[in-house]
């Protein structure tokens, strides 16, 4: 009994070997590959050109007093922002009142003894009709009411000359901005023509950023610009505003030693984003390409023949396809020719794969924005 029980085992073992290693080569084949994917998609897409700019300060002040005198008062903070006209400085106007005076002063005497020349020639010229003096004594007396009357005019500069330096004393803002550091300080004796300006005011609203591009792209600039002024997109900071401006300025010549040329763009600044001096990332758009065929970039591979992408077909394998393209930006790559919307490439995982080879999405697609979708 014993011995039949030991055969019957064996046989259900041998058979059950069986089935198993029948399932394993029926289930067989080659191993699909573990891959993700991103699906092609056709939208606008605009042309930009990225660069490094500088903020420049539409116009820029340095304040330096007109005549010398001790700065009496302050009438603003560094860095405050100032309005044109508002009074900054007071320097002592005491030594400019009494220059006024004296000039006016002799102003006055002058005129006194100009008006009495005049009568003299008047008298004179009496005396001559009639024949009572000779005419030389008359032309002397002519010669002194015009002496006279030069020096009348000599002094009326000189009554006009100390009053303007007189306001020269109170020091107003040209323009509207904001106050740099202070250079003077109450009680100092400021001079006419001092090496350092008392401050510099620096207009932050509207402000210029320039940059330069490559000297190729200037037919295109020329081109869109006609058309309307060009857009560019400012980049502020890691967490910064996105702040937009309009191109103002093509420089007259591409410069000869970088091969680029020059480039203004004019921003409100109005939330004070950009500061004079301050680099700042810029994106210059020259126009939008309505119908780009965009790929996932990270899809795009290069070799020794040129760029290419994994195709995912409808079996679950891939074809290697040569593409073009025509620029990248971000994180998207638009494809001048090889793709169609609509295609699934892969966009990690192609080390391992061939021409022909299966593949297993271990994730959904994601789009070209890199979206999952």
């Amino acid at each position: 009994m014993r011995p039949l029980m030991v055969l019957a085992l064996i046989f259900f073992t041998g058979c059950s070997s069986g089935e198993s290693h029948s399932t394993s080569r029926d289930q067989g084949g080659p191993e699909a590959v573990p891959v993700s994917t991103g699906v092609v998609v056709e939208k606008a897409v605009p042309l930009d050109v990225p660069v490094v700019g500088t903020a420049e300060a539409l116009s820029s002040v340095q304040i330096r007093s007109q005549v010398a005198g001790q700065l009496a008062a302050i009438h603003f903070a560094e860095g405050q922002d100032v309005t044109q006209g508002q009074l900054l400085f007071e320097l002592d106007p005491r030594p400019f009142q009494l220059a006024l005076a004296q000039a006016e002063a002799v102003l006055a005497k002058d005129t006194a003894q100009n008006v009495n020349a005049q009568k003299e020639v008047e008298r004179y010229k009496a005396l001559l009709d009639q024949g009572l003096i000779a005419r030389e004594q008359y032309d002397s007396y002519v010669a002194n009411a015009g002496a006279t009357q030069a020096t009348t005019g000599a002094d009326q500069a000189a009554v006009d000359t100390a009053r303007l330096n007189l306001q020269f004393t109170r020091i107003a803002a040209p323009i509207s901005g904001r106050a740099g550091a202070l250079s003077a300080h109450v009680g100092d004796l400021v001079r006419e023509g001092d090496t350092a300006p008392m401050v510099v005011i620096n207009q932050m609203a509207p402000i210029n950023v320039t940059f330069a591009v490559p000297g190729r792209l200037l037919d295109g600039i020329r081109k869109y610009q006609a058309v309307a002024p060009l857009r560019v997109e400012a980049v502020v900071g890691k967490s910064g505003g996105h702040p937009v401006g309009r191109v103002t300025f093509i420089d007259n010549a591409v410069d000869p030693t970088t091969g680029t040329i020059k480039l203004k763009a004019l921003f409100d600044n109005t939330g004070r984003d950009l500061w004079p001096g301050e680099f700042v990332n810029v994106s210059l758009q020259l126009t939008t390409d309505l119908h780009a065929v965009v790929a996932p970039a990270s899809a795009v591979q290069t070799s020794q023949n040129g760029t290419y992408v994994f195709v995912v077909r409808g079996n679950r394998t891939v074809d290697m396809r040569p593409v073009n393209v025509a620029r990248t930006a971000g994180a998207e790559a638009v494809i001048a020719s090889g793709l169609r919307a609509g295609e699934t490439v892969v966009t990690d995982g192609q080390l391992r794969l061939t021409p022909g080879a299966h593949v297993a999405v271990h994730d959904a697609p994601v789009g070209a924005t890199g979206a999952t979708r």
